[in-house]
């Protein structure tokens, strides 16, 4: 602890000379924590991601991970790190194991070392039953955790994980929280981006808000609830002119900016039970009947609502950082281009 791992200063991107993907981003990661990086999708996550990872370089700002320069000595960048994106980066004919040989071959270690180490993480991930069977036949979530497993072969410093619970249902999603809180508490630093307000809740030391391109907030995740008080009291209305209605009602109460988000209220108040009177007063005071009336402790959700004005999981298109894309193409569907092995020269590309 106190090392910092990664550390970027000023990152602007712009791609096809419009698209500004980057805003000037700037964030510090100590060695052996976790840093989520939450934003909607199109909010530069990604481009975040590629450029720690020598798969983009930026207009302009500087960038170290594991205390080297990623512009000037990429090849050491990529022997120090792993990476699991947003495609899963999984061979759909070849085996488990054999993926996982596959990577470790192309990291330079022998057979036997490669053979030791797919057996030894598809023991970890709880594949081992199904490490003889083409990875086509995995569920989302097996897949997925055959991808962490791909990205830990070489045996990372540094682990990025670029929204790694992206269409899981719960119960996966759950176990793959799992095996990343493993690998904290062995002391692996990691970046994780995610639109998921509950993972970045759950996994990450400190976070890092982004949207449009712009640090918009950070800190822990109490500090950020902090941010809207001591309390929230929610205000669900019958449809979402009702909603609009009572926004316009409650103006003013609490203790911050009251928010609307379809047919719910969002009123922030440090004196919860106080201000729940006096939102009852004015409801009634409007005519208007709510179908149900909740006052709670505030969330990541709010804190995002209340920075943004919109939900994690609204916003722009998908980001424009995957490196294929961005030069033109279409990514592959096994996801082969965020595929971290060793080149040549020993690092990893």
């Amino acid at each position: 602890m106190g090392d910092t791992a990664i550390l970027a200063e000023d990152l602007v991107k712009t791609f096809g000379g419009k698209v500004r993907a980057l805003e000037g981003v700037s964030l510090r990661v100590e060695q052996g924590t976790v840093l989520g990086l939450l934003g909607p999708n199109g909010a530069g996550k990604t481009t975040v991601v590629n450029i720690l990872t020598t798969l983009l370089r930026p207009d302009s700002g500087r960038a170290e991970v594991a205390g080297i320069d990623v512009l000037s000595h990429p090849s050491a960048v990529r022997r120090s790190i792993g990476l699991a994106g947003q495609f899963a980066a999984v061979d759909d004919v070849l085996t488990g194991a054999e993926n996982l040989t596959l990577v470790g071959r192309l990291n330079h270690l022998s057979k036997a070392q490669a053979r030791t180490r797919a057996t030894e993480l598809l023991g970890r991930f709880g594949l081992a039953e199904a490490g003889d069977r083409a990875a086509k036949t995995y569920s989302g979530g097996m897949r997925r955790r055959l991808d962490l497993a791909a990205a830990l072969v070489a045996r990372p410093l540094v682990l990025f994980l670029d929204e790694p619970t992206t269409g899981l249902d719960p119960r996966s999603r759950i176990e793959l929280w799992e095996v990343i809180e493993d690998l904290v508490r062995e002391g692996t630093t990691l970046l994780l981006t995610t639109q998921y307000l509950e993972e970045a809740d759950r996994l990450a030391d400190r976070i890092t808000v982004v949207d449009h391109g712009r640090v918009i907030a950070e800190g822990t995740s109490s500090e950020l609830k902090a941010r809207m008080g001591g309390a929230v009291i929610e205000v669900r209305l019958a449809d979402p002119n009702g909603a609009r209605a009572a926004h316009r009602a409650l103006g003013g109460v609490g203790d911050g900016e009251v928010s609307r988000q379809g047919e719910v209220v969002q009123v922030p108040a440090t004196d919860g039970t106080a201000v729940l009177s006096e939102v009852v007063r004015r409801l009634d005071a409007a005519h208007l009947t709510a179908r149900g009336l909740q006052l709670r402790e505030p969330s990541l959700d709010d804190v995002f609502l209340a920075l943004t004005g919109h939900d994690a999981t609204s916003g722009a298109e998908p980001d424009a950082a995957d490196p294929v894309r961005a030069a033109g193409d279409a990514p592959s569907s096994s996801g082969q281009s965020d595929t971290l092995v060793n080149d040549s020269s020993g690092g990893r590309a």
